[in-house]
């Protein structure tokens, strides 16, 4: 038999000693991590508290997937320590094969720009790869105003079965079984909690869908921050959570630790075309961002001091091309493997700015450097510093404490050649472009640095 609902079991086939008849549904969690949105665990629930120091990994067996903890707790989350209740938490491997759940665009977009790409009779909305080294690769990047289709994002599913005995905190044992339960709903962890929009803009004429993350116990008689994140141009798609799953730019912000110490509004928006290419020519939707952004502040109480701004790649390259047209938005802004024409640069100089980049990015690098330049000579301290990708949390935080008692405020740090990547394999086609991200985005510390900033007077 196996569990498709919630309800309770068929009685007519329990065998009271078993713990089958006791289970009431089963419930899948996910997780996003650097590389996309991952199914980590099942809530299996029972129909009464089960006694947490009595469970162990060889509890319960989840076809396909590696158990790594068992415990039990009161709702149908994870937890860093059990406690009694009528949920077992079957925690998996993130590391499993099957575990990825985010499959990426189906056609359109291409590539993030600023990396070399597939040829004409390529895939457009393939990122290159270590893999693809014997394709034909031209550049540039891919074309504005090109469009996605929609993404893939597998489903959350999972088959447990209870492998051993579960004993209720009343000190009843429910043997093993063969039953199988399969999960009947999701919990996606921080994705559930933004919502999803449509802003039509008036200026432009441009329709934006957007996720926002609106904070917990939110009290309009406070005021809050917002950042905005802006994803890479291999995410134009008309799946308006795609930004969400695909990797940590918009979901570390509103994670609750963050949350916790700095509550903000998360705003990332989901382009359904390039906006902006290596001839620096944005669409309109590059100014509808703008209009986006001050119609939130108008309907709920936001900062105007405490506007932040992010992106990876193409978003990147719309941080930087953001802060340059409308110079007074934003308070500080992260830049994670972009560029923007140094001749334009100048105004940079004056903005609090935190790059990351890797040294084996062709063109994100250089293009980097150059800006760094710009604003060295316009008589603004550069921070610099070199990073190792492979770094643990622990060492990051070293790192960024390091850099921010400089006291600059234009800060550049850059990721040794080579160290993003797993494995360490070679750099081929823009692969530590693409690479960049999965790591930047795990750095605490940088986003404690931005919400420190506030827009000058």
């Amino acid at each position: 038999m196996v569990v498709s609902g919630l309800a309770a079991c068929d009685s007519g086939s329990d065998d009271s000693g078993s713990g089958s008849g006791h289970v009431k549904g089963a419930t899948a969690i996910t997780k996003v991590y650097g590389d996309g949105q991952k199914f980590i665990a099942v809530a299996v629930e029972y129909d009464t508290e089960i006694d947490t120091s009595k469970l162990s990994v060889s509890s319960f067996k989840v076809e396909g997937r590696t158990v790594t903890r068992v415990y039990a707790n009161s709702r149908a989350a994870m937890a860093d320590r059990g406690t009694d209740g009528t949920y077992v938490i079957v925690e998996l491997s993130p590391d499993d094969d099957s575990a990825l759940l985010w499959g990426g665009v189906g056609s359109g977009g291409g590539g993030a720009p600023g990396t070399a790409q597939p040829s004409a009779s390529a895939s457009a909305s393939s990122e290159p790869s270590a893999s693809s080294s014997s394709s034909p690769y031209v550049i540039p990047g891919p074309q504005v105003g090109s469009t996605g289709g929609p993404a893939t994002i597998k489903a959350a599913k999972g088959t447990v079965t209870q492998a051993g005995t579960v004993t209720t905190t009343g000190g009843t044992g429910y043997a093993a079984g063969d039953t199988k339960v399969t999960t009947s709903r999701t919990v996606n962890l921080i994705v559930d909690d933004f919502e999803q929009f449509t802003y039509k803009d008036s200026r432009t004429g441009r329709s934006l869908p957007y996720n926002l993350y609106i904070p917990k116990d939110y009290d309009r008689s406070k005021s809050y921050p917002l950042v905005l994140f802006m994803h890479d141009a291999s995410l134009i798609t008309t799946t308006v959570r795609a930004t969400l799953v695909q990797g940590l730019g918009a979901v570390c912000w509103a994670a609750p630790e963050d949350q916790a110490e700095r509550p903000a509004f998360v705003l990332a928006p989901q382009y359904p075309e390039v906006v902006v290419g290596d001839d620096y020519k944005p669409t309109t939707l590059f100014d509808t961002t703008v209009d986006l952004v001050r119609s939130l502040t108008a309907k709920y109480s936001i900062d105007t001091d405490r506007l932040y701004s992010t992106g990876q790649s193409m978003g990147a390259m719309m941080t930087l091309g953001l802060n340059i047209k409308y110079p007074d938005l934003f308070a500080a802004s992260w830049v994670v493997a972009g560029q923007w024409p140094a001749a334009q640069a100048a105004p940079l100089a004056k903005k609090n700015l935190w790059v990351t980049v890797s040294q084996g990015d062709t063109k994100a690098y250089p293009g980097e450097d150059a800006i760094m330049a710009v604003v060295e000579r316009a008589g603004t301290k550069v921070g610099r510093a070199v990073w190792d990708g492979r770094s643990t949390a622990a060492e990051f935080a070293a790192d960024v404490e390091a850099m921010a008692a400089k006291g600059t405020t234009v800060n550049y740090a850059t990721f040794k050649k080579g160290s993003t990547l797993a494995g360490g394999k070679a750099n081929a086609h823009g692969v530590e472009h693409n690479s960049t991200w999965p790591i930047a985005y795990t750095i605490e510390g940088i986003r404690a640095w931005i919400f420190q900033q506030r827009r000058a007077k």
